[in-house]
């Protein structure tokens, strides 16, 4: 996801001011993604420049409000209906660092120790945060799908370890 598309997502309920959308953004997200309110103000200025925003004047405190343009509910609608593919994710370096250790003259099982044990710490502070989260379904969505790629890490990880051993026989 983009700051832009996030952005857009939540102006498409109403008009917002900048640092609204930065604690809405955070907080759907789970905390997961922490912005700069300059990150927002930069996001806001491209909209704007795009055609995807439009100043809405001011709220009761002064502050500048944004609204999302017809260009921008399209832009978004665009966005929803377009599935994430594979390719457009980052690469994943966990994969490439053991194989790089495979590959190489390296103590395989100590480096799929040290991810594990990491990963299990990760694991239970996503666990922590969801029962403390309590918040609404967004942040929720977010914490379950980190916590099931933390989940599917380990049971990764476990295959490598296995592999790793058939291989050294």
């Amino acid at each position: 996801m983009s700051i832009r598309h996030g952005l857009l997502s939540l102006l498409s309920s109403g008009p917002r001011y900048g640092y609204q959308l930065r604690v809405e953004f955070e907080a759907s997200t789970g905390a997961t993604w922490p912005l700069n309110i300059g990150q927002v103000y930069t996001t806001l200025s491209r909209l704007e420049r795009d055609g995807l925003v439009a100043p809405g004047g001011a709220d009761e405190q002064g502050r500048a409000v944004y609204t999302i343009t017809e260009a921008g509910r399209e832009e978004l609608a665009r966005w929803f209906s377009t599935p994430v593919a594979q390719t457009d994710r980052p690469r994943d370096e966990l994969a490439i660092k053991i194989a790089m250790a495979v590959a190489g003259d390296v103590d395989v099982a100590e480096v799929i120790h040290t991810q594990r044990t990491a990963t299990m710490r990760a694991l239970q502070e996503l666990t922590r945060a969801k029962r403390a989260a309590g918040g609404g379904l967004a942040q929720r969505l977010v914490l379950d799908s980190l916590i099931f790629k933390a989940e599917a890490e380990q049971r990764w990880l476990d295959h490598c370890e296995a592999v790793s051993k058939e291989k050294n026989r």
